[in-house]
């Protein structure tokens, strides 16, 4: 067996832009500042799928850090065009500089570059011509926006 291994590629599998409704907000809890952001509704599209987000299947249950770091556990479903259902969940983080971190909290209009927020993906599917998502391993790059969010999935290959 050669010791060289081959280098990942990615291959964008979806861009997923969401609306987001007003966050339950349950304070400080034993993990750290818990908020709950609804995923209200949104349009996914990429080069073999596309639809859209499924209203009240769908949230980000996060917690927040004492430095601005938000982690999430994004829970949502999608309807491809066809209408097959996905269920994905994210492992996300988003850091940046306390500033940066700020503004967003404050909901402004924020460049994506300025901050880092990822994502490692699952997602599932009971469609059988889908089924390799449910083989893949994911990640995403994100984007938060007044009101929205952005994903982009890729397929690690």
């Amino acid at each position: 067996m050669s010791e060289r291994l081959p280098n990942p590629r990615l291959t964008l599998v979806y861009r997923l832009e969401a609306t987001l409704g007003e966050p339950l907000d349950l304070g400080e809890t034993a993990h750290g500042h818990r908020r709950i952001v609804p995923l209200t509704g949104g349009t996914f599209a990429g080069p073999e799928l596309n639809g859209t987000l499924v209203a009240g299947a769908s949230a980000d249950w996060q917690i927040i850090l004492a430095d601005g770091t938000a982690l999430g556990d994004i829970r949502y479903s999608l309807r491809t065009h066809d209408g097959h259902l996905l269920y994905a969940q994210s492992r996300s983080v988003r850091h940046g500089d306390p500033e940066v971190l700020a503004r967003l909290g404050r909901g402004e209009d924020v460049d994506a570059s300025e901050y880092t927020f990822r994502t490692a993906t699952l997602i599932e599917t009971g469609a059988s011509e889908l089924d390799w998502l449910n083989k893949g391993v994911f990640i995403s790059v994100g984007g938060r926006q007044p009101g929205g969010v952005i994903y982009e999935t890729y397929l690690v290959g």
